[in-house]
């Protein structure tokens, strides 16, 4: 029986539709279709402000998910998650003078359920990916951003410090997908006990140098502190539990060919902090059968790769065409559960002359797990004396994960797009005795 998702937001999804749907004479009125926010330009104060240096972001995203076929539990079911983001950028060359200085505060707010936690995965050991990518770190409130930037050198060299997570600099891709396999920085995903996506914040420093007009080099200290993971600590400030810091470093080269937009980045992450070992223990033999902890590394490493490029347009419109992209992490085999996931996928904007701002997504993902963590559930298994998928104290053994999402973007307005979407999951969690899984979506994007 299919349960529809309650939530103290369920009726902002209609809401904000009907609103789209409403007859506009100005962009400055509220839903207008052609105005950057849903809330039109509060009689033109939004304006005035922006022209001072004050750039106000109220954005929200919901994602609805339903197991259509198959998964873990094959009860039909639906869940909505949401998040909302209060922003304001203070452009500090107006406001007092400063030279190319800026300063980024950013709350946000995640509510709701997601679909695959009981529903598409085995609870026992969870899942890689997530239907709902908008759903993590906790249903709570954050300080997401509290960083200032400045620029020196005729804008070469670029100086941030302050609060915010790796994602938003380095490995960053956009996230129109709704499966988190195909949605932002894709090392935060994998590795996620050391490098922490949005919502979370910790304290940062990033140094970026431009190159030339289309290269450039940057690299980061992030705090590692796995205490801002926890939900009572949304707002903390204080650097108590930091275990060390995470440095990444990265090229990113930005071509036109043809005239068509690309970028392209390569990295690399380093780790300071002591990091667990998959398999063994100080002696080198299996933790889970001599039963010693599991040895610990001074370090965990891993690199990745990304592109993305546009290779078709139209003559009339440019933004209009086909776009490809891929993804590629690695990771160090001694201490993480993921060794390496790869990704691809194709993006075409404005398919209609019609709907010049719709556009179609799908993507490919692969997940693949290390040989040594999958040895270890083999060996917990043996040690218990277990050999039955079906007992509750059974663990479930881990390979690969094979994931696919279609979407159709309707670009009801500049404020509002509205993304039904269609998942396929082959091996959900890598368990292959969970059913492939087929998930419903909806994904909710809008800015007030």
């Amino acid at each position: 029986m299919l349960q529809l998702p309650t939530t103290r937001y369920s009726g902002l999804a209609l809401a904000t539709l009907l609103g789209a749907l409403s007859p506009t004479t100005s962009a400055g009125e509220m839903f207008a279709k052609d105005s950057k926010w849903m809330l039109g330009d509060w009689g033109g104060t939004r304006s005035e402000l922006l022209e001072k240096g004050y750039d106000f972001t109220l954005g929200y995203t919901g994602e609805m998910g339903s197991n259509l076929h198959g998964g873990y539990s094959h009860d039909r079911a639906a869940r909505y998650s949401d998040q909302f983001t209060f922003g304001v950028n203070m452009d500090l060359q107006k406001i007092l003078g400063w030279h190319d200085t800026e300063v980024q505060l950013t709350v946000t707010e995640r509510h709701g359920n997601n679909i695959s936690n009981d529903r598409i995965n085995d609870p026992r050991v969870g899942g890689f990916t997530s239907a709902q990518e908008v759903w993590g770190r906790g249903q709570t409130w954050r300080l997401t951003q509290m960083w200032i930037k400045q620029k020196y050198f005729d804008g070469a060299l670029d100086v941030k410090f302050g609060r915010f997570g790796e994602g938003e600099d380095f490995n960053s891709f956009p996230c129109d997908f709704q499966n988190l396999a195909f949605c932002g920085s894709q090392v935060g995903n994998w590795v996620g006990g050391i490098w922490y996506n949005w919502p979370v914040s910790q304290w940062a420093l990033r140094v970026r140098y431009n190159l030339d007009d289309a290269l450039y080099a940057q690299v980061g200290v992030f705090e590692q502190n796995p205490s801002n993971l926890e939900s009572g600590n949304g707002f903390k400030l204080s650097g108590s539990g930091t275990q060390g810091a995470v440095m990444p470093i990265e090229l990113v080269w930005s071509p036109r060919v043809n005239g068509l937009k690309g970028e392209y980045r390569a990295g690399y992450y380093y780790s300071n902090a002591k990091a667990q070992d998959v398999l063994k223990d100080s002696n080198g033999t299996p933790a889970a059968i001599s039963g010693a902890a599991y040895r610990s590394s001074s370090s965990k490493h891993g690199l990745w790769f990304g592109a993305q490029q546009q290779v078709t347009a139209l003559a009339s419109d440019q933004s209009r065409g086909l776009s490809l992209f891929a993804n590629a992490t690695v990771h160090d085999k001694k201490t993480n559960a993921i060794d390496n996931y790869v990704q691809a996928g194709v993006v075409y904007k404005g398919p209609f002359d019609a709907r010049a701002k719709d556009d179609i997504g799908f993507a490919l993902a692969r997940v693949h797990v290390n040989p040594g963590y999958r040895k270890n559930a083999r060996l917990s298994n043996q040690a218990n004396g277990l050999d039955d998928y079906d007992n509750p104290g059974f663990l479930p053994v881990q390979d690969t994960e094979y994931s696919a999402e279609l979407y159709y973007g309707i670009h009801l307005a500049d404020w509002l797009t509205v993304r039904p979407n269609l998942q396929y999951i082959r091996h959900p969690g890598g368990v292959s005795r969970v059913d492939d899984a087929l998930i419903g979506g909806l994904k909710i994007q809008s800015s007030f």
